[in-house]
């Protein structure tokens, strides 16, 4: 199973974290990537999400380059293990294109 989270409101990060975790219980092989973009960028600066990121090392988080630019992020912001795409949107369509089902929480 491969499923990708998309997060582009701040507001989401803690339903879209508890889904991510309610899906592993239940399939815990799941191949997961969690892709924020637009205000959702600011969540990879809470602690809930650093501490999120350590605890489930198998999920992937990526993070949307545009969005870092305009809320003035820069790589060093996010937490280790965050990996920067060129635009969220994109990174969205071409995981759903090799067959990621979406769930926008």
């Amino acid at each position: 199973m491969k499923v990708v989270f998309h997060v582009d409101e701040l507001e989401k990060w803690s339903e879209a974290s508890k889904n991510i975790k309610n899906l592993l219980k239940l399939k815990p092989d799941a191949e997961i990537i969690l892709v924020v973009n637009g205000s959702g960028i600011q969540s990879y600066q809470l602690n809930a999400a650093r501490d999120f990121i350590l605890q489930y090392p198998k999920v992937s988080f990526h993070a949307c380059q545009n969005a870092m630019k305009a809320f003035h992020l820069e790589k060093a912001d996010l937490p280790q293990g965050v990996e920067v795409v060129p635009a969220g949107v994109i990174d969205l369509i071409e995981l759903q294109e090799k067959g990621y089902a979406y769930i926008k929480p």
